[in-house]
């Protein structure tokens, strides 16, 4: 987007001169789009490294593949679905008609057994025995100096330190071995920089984090697992997906950087021939797949001109699909009216740096006064939960969740309650704050992150003029901070329409839960969420952050939401009459029973609070949204009477026979 402007900019301002600099930068393609203007290369300062290929590797260590290693006889890849970008599928039918004249091509130079495994080994996974006989040979014939092993992500890593581990030879006092992942602890990653004394081998397993976003000096060996994590947008089916990726050459490149800092080094790259020379030159540019709705918000604020016509001028224009899907997103968040332009609510989402999702949860905090354990949670959407989980105590990490979640059916009331539980801790010193931290499986760092994030929600919303101090503490925008069901209604505003509804089994051979989004039917809630095993609900929905296909489709981050919520929250409104009975649908799929005349008090205040909404761009002044003589806290305080009162059938102007209940 930034080039975009630059671009456009440098056609009114020939005085200025932009400089483009970067390690990884294919210079060629930003030369052409700033019309054909000069490139540089200054050359870095690094050691030679020997490079070694899949059928290298084999030949060197004289692995042959086991049983599960081979591969199988149907393609699991096209069956499950999940090859979502065409040029890849192409790509792999490529290799399997050009596969038989490579193999010809190694008869002599190669082994049998070699050419055999190559033949038949299951590309699809990262071969871990394999990279556990490359590190012993290493160590056992190879020159000093640490290995450092690339894997795409945390079950790989874990499995791999676990291989290491098992062994006699890794046990002893002569090896350190690092798993660099941001779900373990920062305090034992730490390590990973310090030089282990002589005869001590330091070995690290890390995700491609290790390619560019830190250096580890000591590096000689490293090993390519040929694999990353790469999250997609499949707009078809409005769902994120996260696979196991061919590296591109690009990321071969930095992979192989990290050997030769300090002497000439090795890489061990766990991919043929071949399949190097199908390898992309460079990955999938992010704009093309990842969702654009805060990019949308940008490009009006910013006053760009209409969304399609300034995402065709980006250097990788997004997909025109991509782009309608992130209007009508924001449509369905009430961020942009029908003509495309900034509703009064997504005018104010445009001001924060934060997706437009987590911006509205943010305002609402501070308009229903439970500033603090919004924000709280807001940061751990926009970042990452406090939680780690150390390697071989995962099952302990789960329960320590589980007593944290205190029964609130939420993943982020859960992260709220770490929170309140370190600042609880830290106030008595340094020690107790540790102790807590050791004792829940959190990262202070993260907490610590966490809380500055927070202030500078407030700073943000003091400007708006939505709150009086900059304090996330304030007592004035705080009065509710302890009104569970208000938390849950606001989390309910902020992530609308990612809407789940939850049908428990009641017989004996599967009791289990079933749950359904209206676009998908049925999906999972992810193994980390307090929510994965519960079997008791008071409520039939859920809301959450995060839906990513990975095996299967899975929900991250869910919270149990009332009716009511969903009601006021959600989307258009609908009366009907069932049997004598009304009725009241939202977005024709959430149905409930309750009398008509709520759905028109609804409708009414909701328009009440857009006009509020409104008063606010045009009188960004700090306000007291508590001062009981103005419109803005009657309005407020009715919605919070609605969405906290009628929920439990208490309400005067409401049946209390049928209190919302549930189709």
């Amino acid at each position: 987007m930034l080039m975009a402007i630059v671009k456009d900019l440098l056609s009114c301002r020939p005085d200025l001169k932009v400089i483009l600099m970067s390690a990884t930068l294919n210079a060629e393609k930003f030369s052409r789009y700033f019309d054909n203007c000069p490139m540089l290369h200054i050359p870095g300062l690094t050691f030679p490294v020997k490079e070694y290929l899949l059928e290298d590797v084999f030949e060197m260590v004289k692995y042959s593949p086991n049983d599960e290693d081979w591969k199988p006889k149907t393609n699991r890849r096209f069956m499950q679905g999940r090859n979502t970008r065409p040029e890849k599928a192409e790509k792999e039918q490529i290799y399997m008609e050009r596969l038989p004249e490579f193999l010809r091509r190694l008869e002599g130079k190669y082994s049998e057994s070699t050419i055999r495994a190559v033949q038949c080994m299951d590309e699809e996974k990262v071969n871990l025995d394999l990279i556990v006989e490359l590190i012993r040979y290493i160590v056992l014939k190879g020159e000093e100096g640490a290995i450092l092993v690339f894997l795409p992500g945390w079950d790989n890593i874990s499995t791999l330190n676990d291989l290491l581990m098992s062994q006699v030879m890794f046990q002893s006092d002569q090896f350190i071995i690092i798993p660099l992942h941001s779900l373990m602890p920062t305090v034992n990653q730490t390590q990973v920089f310090k030089t282990p004394p002589p005869g001590v081998r330091k070995i690290v397993i890390a995700t491609n984090i290790a390619e560019t976003s830190i250096t580890i000096d000591d590096v000689v060996h490293v090993i390519d697992g040929g694999k990353m994590k790469e999250s997609n947008y499949d707009t078809h089916n409005n769902i994120r997906t996260l696979t196991a990726e061919w590296v591109s050459h690009a990321n071969a490149k930095q992979r192989k950087g990290r050997a030769g800092r300090v002497k000439p080094g090795y890489c061990y790259h766990f991919y043929n021939r071949l399949r190097e020379s199908l390898l992309d030159e460079y990955q999938l540019p992010e704009i093309m797949r990842t969702p654009l709705e805060e990019l949308c918000l940008q490009i009006k604020i910013l006053k760009l001109g209409g969304i399609a016509s300034f995402l065709q001028k980006v250097m990788d224009a997004p997909s025109r699909e991509a782009i309608i899907l992130a209007i009508t997103h924001l449509m369905e968040l009430n961020a942009l009216d029908k003509r495309e332009e900034l509703t009064p609510l997504g005018f104010h989402l445009a001001q924060l740096p934060v997706e437009p999702h987590i911006g509205k949860m943010i305002l609402f905090g501070s308009l229903f006064c439970c500033l603090d354990p919004v924000l709280t949670i807001a940061a751990s959407l926009s970042f990452k939960d406090p939680f780690v989980i150390p390697l071989g105590k995962e099952k302990l990490a789960d329960m320590k969740r589980k007593e944290l979640s205190q029964n609130t059916k939420s993943d982020h009331l859960t992260s709220l309650n770490a929170f309140r539980g370190w600042e609880k801790a830290k106030q008595w010193g340094p020690r107790a704050e540790r102790e807590y931290c050791w004792e829940y499986f959190l990262s202070s760092n993260t907490l610590k992150m966490l809380g500055d994030m927070k202030g500078q929600f407030a700073e943000h919303l003091l400007g708006a003029g939505f709150v009086s101090s900059r304090s996330p503490k304030d007592p004035k925008s705080n009065i509710n901070s302890d009104n569970e069901k208000l938390i849950k209604a606001v989390i309910c505003a902020g992530l609308y329409p990612k809407v789940a509804k939850i049908r428990l089994g009641h017989k004996r051979k599967r009791p289990g839960m079933k749950v359904s989004t209206k676009a998908d039917g049925g999906v999972n809630i992810h193994p980390k969420s307090v929510n994965v095993e519960e079997r008791e609900f008071r409520h039939h929905w859920l809301v959450y952050h995060l839906k990513m296909k990975t095996s299967s489709i899975y929900l991250y981050d869910c919270t149990e939401v009332s009716p009511y919520s969903l009601l006021f929250f959600g989307g258009d409104i609908s009366i009907q009459k069932d049997q004598d009975q009304d009725t009241i649908a939202v977005d024709e799929w959430i149905v409930f029973q309750s009398p008509a005349r709520i759905a028109n008090l609804v409708k009414d205040l909701k328009t009440e609070l857009d006009s509020l909404l409104k008063e606010k761009i045009e009188n960004p002044q700090p306000v007291d949204w508590n001062d009981t003589s103005s419109r803005g806290c009657a309005v407020l305080s009715a919605i919070i009477d609605l969405i906290t009162t009628q929920e439990s059938g208490q309400a005067k102007d409401f049946d209390p026979s049928i209190p919302g209940r549930l189709f």
